[in-house]
């Protein structure tokens, strides 16, 4: 009798155990932020299952869980210019998986990792050949904004029939050739000596201009300083430095030019004192 107790006790603990273990199999929860693909005996159903709980059939079905989230994944990519220059680039794609398209991701992809290196990289590489082609090496440089927002599009437009919703790139680095860089180098180099060259014969060409502006100057003084002299006869260089000696030769000019006859007498006697007079002033 005990046991037969025991025997149905223990089949009644089994079925217990079986039915809790069932009823954990049976739902499945899913996350804010996630996707999830329902599979039965390995195939994989239609419908997103969306966040929130749903059920499935137990110990025969599987969920696949996918993070549609925004996430960041940095590519490299290579390419050549409109000029044949070689261009090398590092992006960050910030990118989310279409929750509406998380089945034919899972049929077609399958995970994440999957995703990444076969599809967002390639297309990566493709979609930056096709910005870098439509300008030169400079361009690139000086017009990064546009090779940027080229990209984009590009990039936008590949992903998209993929179920993957590029919603922003970076340019995290933007590198060129060894030769590139040493033509720019030497044309910056030759630019710099250009410019010291017209800044000096701007200078010369100043400096010349002001010697001609002084020479006139000087020219001009001379010929006012002239007109003046003879305009007023003389007596303004007198009356600049005039001594006691050189009123008495003044006077004694004046007083003999009043002689009109002896004219020659006066002028002889007014030159010798103007000579005698300058005389003693320069010493």
């Amino acid at each position: 009798m005990k046991s037969q107790q025991s025997w149905q006790s223990l089949v009644g603990g089994i079925i217990a155990a079986l039915i809790v273990l069932l009823g954990f199999n049976s739902y499945v929860i899913i996350n804010p932020g996630q996707a999830g693909v329902l599979s039965i005996l390995g195939k994989a159903q239609d419908g997103t299952l969306l966040e929130g709980i749903h059920f499935k059939p137990p110990f025969v079905s599987s969920v696949d869980i996918y993070d549609v989230t925004v996430q960041k994944f940095e590519v490299p990519a290579q390419s050549s210019t409109e000029d044949l220059q070689q261009l090398s680039a590092s992006f960050a794609i910030n990118f989310r998986l279409d929750p509406t398209q998380v089945v034919t991701i899972r049929r077609t992809q399958g995970t994440l990792q999957n995703i990444v290196s076969k599809i967002i990289a390639p297309q990566t590489q493709e979609s930056f050949k096709i910005a870098a082609a439509l300008r030169t090496v400079e361009e690139a440089i000086t017009q990064r904004s546009q090779l940027k927002e080229d990209f984009d599009i590009a990039l936008s437009s590949r992903l998209e029939k993929y179920g993957i919703i590029v919603l922003d790139t970076s340019v995290v680095d933007l590198t060129f050739s060894t030769e590139f860089a040493k033509a720019v180098e030497d044309k910056q180099i030759a630019e710099q000596r250009a410019r010291r060259a017209i800044y000096i014969a701007k200078e010369a060409e100043q400096e010349a201009q002001a010697e001609v502006n002084r020479a006139k100057g000087k020219a001009e003084a001379q010929r006012l300083l002239a007109e003046t002299l003879k305009a007023q006869g003389g007596q303004l260089v007198l009356q600049k430095k005039r001594s006691p000696l050189g009123e008495m030769v003044g006077r004694r000019c004046r007083k003999f030019s009043s002689l009109a006859a002896i004219p020659r007498l006066a002028c002889r006697f007014c030159l010798i004192s103007i000579a005698r007079f300058s005389l003693r002033i320069n010493c």
